[in-house]
């Protein structure tokens, strides 16, 4: 079994993998990002590529194997349903849950992992709107664009929100900026790195930087039901569900 170290080590290469499927993940870039120096990042990507986990290139980067890729994906299928299960069985807020799932991510069994995922009636996204993988090791592809290149004065909804720093999820929960609702791109002003965003839920506009803007990812408004619905039950009947069927 590989240690929790390793598992976030794939886990966050594969993340950086998607920002730029076609290049290595640079060595100082994965340092900052595991917030390690890059001497550290070197010595286990080169234990990682020992393992067949990692392709490394020195002075280059790195880039998974699809060994290295699968463990990955099973790593991420963890940690996002546990994000739902603690969002909407134990009722934590969406800013709270991830830091919880990085920790309890490591611990969790297949089996009782799998009674999750049939609690929550096998969700497709986790509730910052990012895919979960398949038991079988597929994910699905999102297509989609930042609200930083979107087309002004189209109505879009919001798939995804990529930044999942607590206080950064609080700012866009406070301006209506989450998952399934519908925004409008008002307007784009490069000149001051300024987007101005107005949420349909909530009525009002708010000014993103374009920083800001590019970690909300949108896909052209839709009419059929979102794929994040689930039945209204109280949250202390959810937890009772849960429970029971965890260790049944």
């Amino acid at each position: 079994m590989p240690s929790s170290t390793v598992e976030d080590y794939i886990k966050r290469l594969y993340c950086e993998q998607e920002n730029d499927p076609e290049t290595l993940v640079p060595m100082g870039r994965l340092a900052e990002v595991m917030g390690v120096v890059p001497g550290t990042v070197t010595t286990m990507i080169k234990a990682l590529e020992d393992s067949g986990l990692v392709r490394y290139e020195p002075r280059a980067g790195a880039r998974l194997t699809p060994h290295g890729e699968k463990l990955a994906l099973h790593v991420l299928r963890r940690h996002r349903l546990v994000e739902l299960f603690l969002c909407q069985t134990l009722g934590l807020n969406w800013s709270e849950v991830h830091d919880e799932a990085e920790q309890l991510e490591h611990s969790i069994s297949d089996k009782v992992l799998d009674r999750i995922d049939a609690l929550l009636g096998h969700p497709r996204v986790d509730p910052h709107g990012a895919p979960i993988p398949c038991a079988n090791g597929k994910i699905a592809v999102q297509s989609s664009q930042s609200l930083a290149s979107c087309r002004t004065g189209r109505i879009y909804r919001i798939a995804r929100v990529v930044d999942t720093d607590a206080k950064f999820l609080q700012f866009a929960e406070k301006h209506g900026l989450t998952p399934d609702t519908l925004v409008t791109v008002e307007s784009r002003e490069e000149s001051a790195d300024a987007v101005v965003v107005t949420s349909h839920n909530r009525g009002n506009s708010c000014t993103l930087g374009t920083g800001a803007a590019r970690e909300f990812l949108s896909s052209p408004r839709r009419n059929e039901k979102s794929a994040r619905e689930v039945p209204c039950a109280s949250s202390q009947t959810r937890f009772l569900i849960s429970v029971c069927a965890i260790i049944e």
